[in-house]
């Protein structure tokens, strides 16, 4: 095995697949996390997963996707689940967006 390899790449994809599962299942029960906080924590939301899994070869649109992700569309969920971002959120988020490297 080549010492540089991502051990995360020896993953069987199903397994992995169950992990995301799990992970878009627990952002869907944990909606008091918002994306702007995500993004100002880490550097990705839901919409940055919704938009991962159609780099990956889903073949919906972008509304599509977001449906995928939030269990519900886009339009539903900012309406029942998001709250108006702060200036201090958006700082954050811009901050934190800033560290991303390029996959």
């Amino acid at each position: 095995m080549n010492s540089n390899a991502d051990p995360l790449d020896t993953l069987d994809d199903a397994q992995a697949a169950a992990a995301f599962r799990r992970l878009v299942r627990h952002l869907r029960h944990r909606h008091d996390a918002q994306n702007i906080e995500l993004m100002g924590l880490a550097g990705f939301c839901r919409n940055c997963l919704a938009d991962w899994i159609r780099d990956a070869g889903f073949d919906g649109d972008k509304e599509a996707a977001r449906e995928v992700i939030h269990g519900m569309p886009s339009a539903e969920w900012k309406a029942t689940r998001q709250s108006p971002a702060t200036e201090e959120q958006l700082a954050r988020m811009e901050a934190s967006v800033a560290k991303n490297a390029q996959d």
